[in-house]
């Protein structure tokens, strides 16, 4: 039986900040969690991670109630646990301390295996100017393929 494709994106995030590296993580979920995941009722809008005690954590990530879910629901809003290798934490913890950088879910989705896994970048945040600039390249790469489109 094949499984629909999950694939919920955090659009605001490449518009905010400037994407240097990605990886992907594993997420530490509850059975119903996963479940509402598979129905697409997850968002990653304002969310971020963070460590804490040398374990990396998302906040901001919600997932809705699972709509069959009885006393063993999970809380919408709750923090969840990133898994990565030890190399991997090690790396992103020290690059956020030395240079005020950020890290910023992309994609959660589900891989071949039906597991849930968020993909996540170190981010720089972006200034007024910059924006500006993303959305001056959009707007000409758009009028660029409508020219293309017609020839």
């Amino acid at each position: 039986m094949k499984q629909a494709q999950i694939n919920i994106k955090n659009r605001r995030a490449t518009f905010d900040y400037e994407i240097i590296e990605k990886f992907i993580a594993g997420i530490v979920l509850s059975g119903t969690e996963i479940k509402s995941i598979r129905g697409s009722h997850a968002s990653l809008v304002d969310s971020y991670c963070y460590f804490h005690q040398g374990e990396l954590w998302v906040k901001g990530m919600r997932v809705a109630e699972y709509f069959y879910g009885t006393f063993n629901n999970h809380a919408p809003d709750r923090e969840r646990k990133l898994l990565l290798q030890k190399k991997e934490l090690v790396k992103l913890e020290r690059k956020i301390k030395e240079s005020g950088l950020t890290i910023v879910p992309l994609r959660l989705f589900l891989n071949e295996k039906g597991y849930a896994k968020l993909e996540i970048a170190l981010c720089k945040g972006k200034k007024e100017y910059d924006k500006r600039e993303s959305i001056k390249e959009k707007d000409s790469k758009r009028d660029l393929d409508r020219v293309r489109k017609h020839f």
